[in-house]
């Protein structure tokens, strides 16, 4: 997510309002030291506009 987020040239706090979320929020998920819920997921989604499974698979 964080290249994503630099890609468009966003701020973790521009990101956090697009989701609204807090900017700790976006932090932590970028740092994997926290899973979205559900609702979070979709919004990260339908911002960057890519699927769920694009955004947070497992690379192998």
């Amino acid at each position: 997510m964080t290249e994503l987020r630099a890609e468009r040239g966003w701020t973790q706090g521009e990101l956090a309002e697009r989701l609204s979320v807090s900017r700790q929020t976006v932090n932590a998920i970028e740092k994997e030291k926290f899973d979205p819920s559900l609702p979070v997921a979709f919004r990260i989604s339908r911002v960057f506009g890519l699927s769920i499974e694009e955004i947070f698979l497992d690379a192998p």
